[in-house]
């Protein structure tokens, strides 16, 4: 990779080791040469060896000296490196073969369910193809099943013109260090032979859909403080995983969510970090969860800003310019691994001093008694009690419980007491 690469525009050799990329007369330098190629001519940018008409190593092997500038990590450090065109990641036979079973899985959950599904759905202007469109009641949800690597910017860009379509876009991946988490709605599941993949078996989601958790913090409170490390008495909420949630929410399959996101019933969420706002994180959560969110902490579901604002920032180390071709030395993937972006912890804390409305949770899928006057009956005679039935108070329609046609029944609301 190099570290510099001449600009065929303004007709300037850029440094990509310092922070004006050597040239400090030229606002929105970086801006432009990090565009992506589809925006921006294809001979934008050139090796510098090539430029300077010298062998360059790619024009030897018949490749184009048109080049892209990129991220790299190495040894802990992000930095700027110049890169030649194309730069493709061909997928493996196992991650083709993933990525169409994922697809077929999406579209036969929601046929299934009585969605309306599209394959290789393409905009309009057919620039734009989603893997799996599902329509519901709710949502128009783009699904993207990603089993290759992928950068960034190309998640936000492709993400950014489902929203222009009215797409909610859902991104799915097995790779807890991919460059998709937190970029845009994701989920991820495990990593499994397409052939588990495409049984009826249940996947399970790892990370990418939380519930909203509400605590006081009190001596005596199950949850440490995620403050002041003791019992600060205040209110706190953040997102957890079903896992990490008191009590313990069960965990959401993937079947599932392919029809409560089209539904309404699971909602996209980013939120900022109320510590750092450059960094946000994107989850799906329960409906409900979501309203009472935004009723506690008032954020609104504003569309992302532009540019990278949460990725890890770069390092200038300020080298001399090196115009030799390493073309071929190299292959496609010289980063460093990634760290894992799939998070454990809590995100999207806040605190606050009131108490809110209805701070204890009910269960998110609270399983609902249902008898019929017979059954009723059949358990009375089981247990040797009158049967029960709700009735309304005769004064304000609260809900109470009566015992027998001749029982006194009293409202808990406002404890009228009256003979049936």
């Amino acid at each position: 990779m190099a570290n510099g690469v001449f600009h065929t525009g303004h007709g300037i050799e850029i440094n990509l080791t310092y922070e004006d990329l050597g040239n400090p007369g030229y606002a929105g330098l970086l801006e432009e040469i990090t565009q992506p190629v589809d925006q921006r001519a294809r001979n934008l940018l050139q090796c510098l060896k090539d430029y300077q008409g010298e062998e360059c190593q790619c024009a030897l092997a018949g490749k184009s000296p048109w080049m892209f500038v990129r991220r790299r990590r190495s040894h802990g450090q992000v930095t700027w490196v110049a890169a030649h065109l194309p730069l493709t990641h061909a997928a493996t036979p196992q991650e083709s073969d993933k990525h169409k079973a994922m697809k077929e899985r999406i579209a036969r959950t929601a046929a299934r369910h009585g969605l309306d599904v599209e394959t290789e759905a393409r905009s309009p202007d057919g620039r734009v193809v989603t893997d799996v469109l599902v329509t519901g009641a709710g949502a128009r949800v783009g699904w993207e099943a990603q089993y290759s690597p992928i950068t960034a910017n190309t998640v936000r860009r492709r993400s950014a013109k489902a929203r222009e379509r009215n797409i909610a876009p859902l991104w799915v991946t097995s790779d807890d260090s991919s460059a998709l988490i937190d970029r845009a709605p994701w989920t991820r599941v495990d990593d499994v032979p397409w052939q588990r993949i495409v049984s009826p078996l249940a996947l399970i989601i790892r990370g990418g859909v939380r519930h909203l958790q509400i605590w006081k913090c009190t001596p005596s409170s199950e949850r440490p403080c995620p403050t002041a490390g003791g019992a600060c008495r205040m209110w706190h909420s953040g997102w957890f995983l079903p896992a990490l949630c008191i009590p313990q929410e069960r965990a959401t399959a993937l079947d599932e969510l392919v029809v409560t996101s089209a539904d309404g019933e699971h909602l996209p969420v980013r939120s900022r970090d109320p510590q750092d706002a450059r960094r946000t994180s994107y989850l799906w959560a329960l409906a409900r969860d979501v309203d009472r969110w935004r009723e506690i902490t008032a954020e609104a579901d504003d569309p992302p800003a532009p540019g990278p604002v949460d990725d890890e920032p770069v390092t200038y180390r300020e080298q001399a310019l090196d115009i030799s071709c390493r073309y071929g030395e190299e292959g496609p993937h010289t980063s460093s691994p990634r760290p894992p972006r799939d998070r454990a912890s809590a995100i999207g804390l806040h605190t606050f001093g009131h108490a809110p409305a209805d701070a204890l949770l009910q269960p998110s899928r609270p399983v609902a008694l249902r008898l019929s006057p017979r059954e009723r009956l059949v358990v009375a005679a089981e247990l040797r009690c009158p049967p029960w039935e709700i009735g309304p108070c005769m004064l304000c329609a609260a809900p109470i419980h009566r015992y027998g046609p001749r029982s006194p029944k009293v409202c808990p609301a406002c404890r009228m007491t009256a003979s049936s």
